[in-house]
């Protein structure tokens, strides 16, 4: 997929993902969540730490159990597991599991993949629990977006939905103007969870971050539509 690259995130983008995650979905207390995914991976950022901001129980998983959907899914019954996490690819491979069928959790968030409009079908036919689709670069702090996946939601293909808490979603056409609804368009980021830009390569940054009338955005290089209510797909 190429050379890695680092990208230069602020406190302050991050706490903002945070809280926002924490308020918007009514986690307190009383929630466990599964800490999986490796730490080299930013989802996990969010796995550590709201629990320690929410006062709720963090339950650790083995190594190499986030590969193992019957390990997975021992661990949320074993721990009244109330919240957790799957790369779409990883659902998939759950589902098919016979040990997922009849798990009972509060949500279960999707990102880093496409999710699709069949996983979606799949997880409701088989788990109870509210699905969240989550979309975000690196560059913007993990995720910036959500959706509500919902057993009667039946969008296809599934949006990556609104903005969070001070973030902005823009579809621009190659002039950086707004795109009419329906209509597909390049998608762009602005707001506080922004990066920096890409440790020592001011090149990269300069080309990726750029300055509009709109604020400082970056250039995902997706293509999106906005939906009629505000939703982006």
């Amino acid at each position: 997929t190429g050379e890695p690259k680092g990208v230069v995130i602020e406190h302050r983008a991050i706490v903002n993902r945070l809280m926002w995650m924490q308020a918007h979905y009514g986690i307190d207390a009383s929630d466990r969540i599964l800490q999986k995914t490796p730490a080299t991976f930013d989802v996990s950022v969010w796995e550590f730490f709201l629990p320690m901001i929410a006062g709720a129980e963090l339950v650790m998983a083995p190594p190499g159990a986030h590969r193992d959907p019957a390990a997975i899914a021992a661990l949320i019954r074993d721990h009244g597991v109330t919240t957790c996490h799957f790369v779409p690819s990883m659902l998939s491979a759950f589902l098919a599991s016979p040990a997922s069928d009849g798990l009972e959790m509060r949500r279960v968030f999707c990102s880093g993949e496409e999710l699709t409009a069949d996983q979606r079908d799949r997880f409701h036919a088989r788990i109870a629990s509210e699905l969240h689709n989550l979309y975000g670069p690196t560059e913007a702090a993990v995720d910036v977006s959500y959706w509500h996946a919902g057993p009667q939601d039946t969008a296809n293909p599934v949006p990556i939905g609104f903005p969070v808490w001070n973030t902005a979603l823009e579809v621009l056409d190659d002039r950086l103007r707004p795109v009419p609804a329906g209509l597909a368009g390049h998608l762009y980021l602005g707001g506080v969870q922004l990066a920096r830009g890409y440790l020592g390569r001011p090149d990269l940054t300069t080309e990726r971050f750029i300055d509009s009338p709109l604020g400082r955005l970056y250039a995902t290089g997706d293509l999106a539509r906005l939906r009629p209510a505000g939703a982006v797909t």
